[in-house]
């Protein structure tokens, strides 16, 4: 380790990327911080800590949201608007051949995705505000005060999503996801603070179990992210005048984990929205849709509901993802065009069979790691009876990918340097 950051030290471009990044992670703690006026932030930090959806959104905004800062809302909108053109670019002709153009496409989806943001973020803050009001967590506003929050909230998205982008241009990593990570990171001293105040000798045991736990969890989502089914591919052997073309041999991979963490953002937007939902219409003057309303708030913040409902829907939504990333179709159609075949299976239609066969069992498996993922925290509360400690799988899984992710791109990039020297 000591030999690779003194290699990362010497190279004085690579050092400058990486010192950005954290120059811009550091700055964007610094927002997070920051509160929007006018807010009762005691009350504030008491809902978020009482209510379990809105305490997991707070997770992925690193405590922005509970601060109730000017970031509060994150880089979420820009990940809903990325979801939602990737979701059009398969429906949509225009889109889809957009898509298909390389750099120039890429970078007019990007340009979409940036635009639809800020009517997004408009909407989710006023939601938010909105709600938070419901609840009596924040008074009444003026015109004035309504569009000062809007605004504030708005631009506070806006610039994490140019700070994410920053970095993935001068620096190091995905921006985004980097920002995301730090926010996930954020919250993990405020909750070892919480558990440390209300320690006593009977937690002691519940803490060192839920630190084998953690390390056995961290161990196995390095495991899956990594694992992949390589299916064996041949070349034909092609010759043209007096060249020879192909006659190779090698693989096509398919990762187990082929969603990454895409199929648990889709549920958790799918089991929050009903929860949300139901607060908007706890103070309706209609008794029985108030008391529906109720009942339903009651029952998504019950855990063993919560947590089968979560995991059923994970386990849908990777078959859904799995599908329309991986088309055996179309790879087995390239394969044949391109003079490739799977040793023992003919081209076409048998190559698709077999490849679609081949999803459709992977995909079991990394299904129901990511369903065990999703619902972990109401696992490990149960075993080690510790309620301040979270130890949220998604979380985990994202920060676990992206290092991961970053540290490759680290040893890539001193590669290259390496070999630039000879």
């Amino acid at each position: 380790m000591w030999d690779t950051l003194k290699k990362i030290y010497t190279h004085h471009d690579l050092r400058n990327k990486i010192l950005i990044v954290l120059g811009i992670l550091v700055i964007f703690r610094l927002l997070a911080h920051i509160p929007v006026p006018g807010i009762d932030l005691t009350e504030l930090r008491s809902f978020f800590e009482r209510n379990q959806l809105f305490g997991l959104l707070n997770l992925f905004s690193g405590g922005a949201m509970r601060n109730f800062s000017i970031v509060m809302m994150g880089v979420g909108p820009y990940i809903t608007s990325s979801i939602i053109f990737q979701l059009l670019a398969m429906i949509v002709p225009s889109l889809e051949s957009l898509q298909k153009e390389g750099e120039y496409g890429r970078q007019k989806i990007n340009q979409y995705t940036r635009i639809a943001t800020v009517p997004l973020a408009l909407m989710q803050s006023y939601a938010m505000i909105t709600l938070l009001n419901r609840q009596g967590v924040i008074g009444q506003w003026s015109v004035f005060e309504l569009i000062t929050m809007l605004i504030t909230m708005s631009a506070g998205t806006v610039l994490l999503m140019w700070l994410g982008e920053l970095i993935s241009e001068k620096g190091i990593g995905n921006g985004i996801s980097l920002i995301i990570t730090l926010g996930i990171i954020g919250g993990v001293p405020t909750a070892l603070q919480q558990t440390l105040v209300v320690m006593d000798a009977t937690k002691i045991i519940g803490i060192i179990v839920f630190g084998v736990i953690a390390a056995l969890v961290t161990g196995l989502i390095v495991f899956m992210n990594e694992g992949e089914r390589q299916i064996p591919v041949t070349y034909a052997r092609r010759v043209r005048g007096q060249r020879t073309y192909g006659g190779v041999d090698t693989h096509l991979p398919i990762k187990v984990n082929i969603g990454g963490v895409i199929p648990i953002i889709f549920a958790l937007s799918m089991m929050i929205f009903p929860g949300i939902i139901a607060k908007f219409f706890e103070q309706a003057r209609s008794p029985q849709l108030a008391h529906f309303a109720k009942y339903v708030a009651d029952l998504f913040q019950n855990n063993t509901f919560y947590g089968i409902v979560y995991f059923l829907l994970v386990i849908i939504f990777t078959y859904f993802y799995a599908s329309v990333v991986f088309k055996p179709d179309q790879i087995a159609e390239n394969l044949q065009k391109q003079g490739g075949f799977v040793p023992g299976l003919r081209p076409g239609r048998e190559t698709s069979d077999y490849l679609g066969t081949v999803l459709y069992r992977i995909t079991f498996v990394g299904a129901i790691f990511l369903g065990f993922i999703a619902v972990l925290p109401f696992v490990v509360q149960a075993i080690t009876n510790v309620q301040t400690l979270v130890l949220g799988g998604t979380g985990l899984l994202i920060v676990v990918s992206v290092v991961i992710e970053t540290i490759r791109q680290i040893k890539a990039q001193l590669i290259m340097r390496t070999y630039d020297q000879y």
